[in-house]
């Protein structure tokens, strides 16, 4: 070794590793720099262009492997879910599971056991004050107040023998959306959010469209529950078109992001510091998706680009469907970003109608419901069809429990009916199910599922099978114990996977 070797070899100083922590903690400040250079730079792409579109959130990884059941193991046949809840409990025999036997003994005591209802007001038969006729080449059965839905049967699994285990309507809506009857569970959104991420850069995972009245159960029904909160739902309204107070000031975009670098910075160097920052990072995660939403949710809800016949086929053109149909139309703009799970909430059609919860005046208020509705739903799955979008989303219609098929009717008002989760309807279209199917039955009065029952947990576990995973296999530990969607129950229904 010569002199300079080893007066350098002397002058060495042994470099000491760098732990992560301190290592995140120097650099730091840098974060929020770069967070802005890729946000800033996600602004500059022109308007409308098509670009990579990495899950803003993590897909979960499978703790459990894949099971081949009967149907053999998952494959994805559908990448999107749009959830149309029917709020109240819409009525299977007055929309999709016609009864002769009601209007042949209408008034009449009903010549069968029946269980205590939620009310228990009477148990005399009523009979549909609606027409059925069969539509398309399955020759399905649909109510005259549907005739938009009516014509795109052929592409509905329409399932007459759904059962839940609530008739309480907060109670029932908990149990649809996340497979418990108590709030604080994981919504169906937030478990797909969750198990698949989104595709979307600038958009949430799982989105709810409104239009200006909560659901029974309020809005713990698109909860995360223990979930972190980056799979929550984002409410989105069709009044607003968007969230309020969304935009920033007019030539504040610059100012903004400096000051959104500068916060998150800030964020980052306090979560170094603190043992446990899962809650900081959610924050982090927040503001930087708030800023990426100012620009993308108008974007979403601007339909300059649509056409006029597009806007009158899904009838943004006429009062009595605008609502719901610019929820629907902004859905399709949300499948198209990516999006991976919208629910979409039904108009109040008028003050007195509490959605589809009819106790009484039936059949003036399901006809009202079924015309804000229908044509909307009707040119959405047309719409998904024809861009080819319908294969890989799959859409779900129904509300958390049916009717009785039995009359509430009280002294001066009209007759309506209670709840009945023991045999409903609901309908499935596109993301791998079969198209022009009826599947289940009612017995004679629509009362109970008497032929191949679906259980919630049962509908849950198909869902996710559709999505190409296994319901058993997708679970978040919490408590000591690992919760999954469909609880310890469930099996797919595989008569209605394509």
């Amino acid at each position: 070794m010569n002199e300079m070797s080893a007066e350098l070899a002397g002058n060495h100083r042994p470099r000491v590793p760098l732990a992560r922590r301190e290592l995140l903690y120097r650099a730091a400040a840098g974060f929020g720099g770069l967070a802005l250079t890729g946000l800033l730079g996600c602004e500059r792409r022109e308007s409308g262009a098509t670009s990579v579109r990495p899950a803003a959130a993590p897909a979960a990884p499978n703790p459990r492997p894949i099971v081949a059941g009967p149907l053999g193991p998952p494959v994805p046949r559908a990448k999107h879910v749009i959830f149309l809840y029917m709020d109240g409990g819409p009525s299977q025999m007055d929309l999709f599971d016609p009864k002769p036997r009601l209007n042949r003994e209408h008034g009449e005591p009903i010549k069968m056991q029946t269980p205590a209802t939620n009310f228990n007001i009477g148990n005399r038969v009523m009979g549909c004050p609606y027409k059925f006729a069969k539509h398309g080449a399955c020759g399905a059965d649909v109510s005259e107040i549907m005739p938009h839905v009516a014509t795109c049967v052929d592409d509905l699994t329409i399932i007459r023998s759904m059962v839940s285990d609530h008739g309480e309507h907060a109670a029932a809506s908990y149990f649809m959306h996340s497979g418990s009857p108590l709030q604080g569970r994981p919504s169906m959104g937030a478990w797909i959010n969750y198990g698949f991420g989104t595709e979307s850069q600038e958009l949430p995972g799982f989105v709810v469209l409104e239009c200006g009245m909560s659901p029974f159960g309020g809005l713990n029904c698109f909860s995360n529950g223990f979930l972190p909160p980056a799979y929550q739902a984002c409410l989105l309204s069709a009044q607003l078109r968007g969230v309020a107070d969304l935009e920033p000031l007019p030539d504040d975009r610059d100012i903004q992001g400096e000051k959104l670098a500068v916060v998150q910075s800030l964020n980052r160097q306090r979560a170094q510091r603190i043992a446990n920052a899962a809650w900081l990072e959610n924050v982090i995660g927040n503001y930087e998706q708030a800023f990426r939403m100012q620009t993308a949710v108008p974007r979403v809800f601007d339909f300059s680009s649509e056409t006029a016949a597009t806007l009158k086929a899904y009838g943004i053109d006429q009062p009595r469907t605008q609502p719901f149909g610019t929820e629907c139309l902004v859905a399709r703009r949300l499948i198209e970003q990516g999006v991976r799970f919208i629910e979409l909430l039904p108009p109040r059609v008028d003050s007195r109608a509490n959605h589809w919860d009819q106790h009484s005046y039936l059949e003036r208020y399901h006809r009202l419901n079924a015309e804000a509705v229908d044509q909307p739903i009707a040119a959405l799955i047309k719409d998904l069809k024809q861009r080819g979008l319908l294969e890989e989303t799959l859409l779900l219609w129904g509300g958390e429990f049916g009717r009785t098929p039995m009359s509430q009717k009280q002294p001066g008002v009209e007759d309506g009916r209670d709840h009945n989760p023991f045999g409903f309807t609901m309908w499935l279209a596109g993301g791998g199910v079969k198209g022009g199917l009826v599947y289940g039955a009612t017995d004679e009065y629509g009362y109970y599922a008497v032929e191949n029952p679906v259980h919630v947990h049962d509908l849950h576990a198909t869902i996710l099978y559709l999505l190409g995973v296994d319901h058993t296999a997708l679970t978040y530990q919490y408590g000591g114990r690992d919760y999954r969607l469909t609880d310890v129950y469930g099996n797919v229904v595989g008569d209605i996977v394509a």
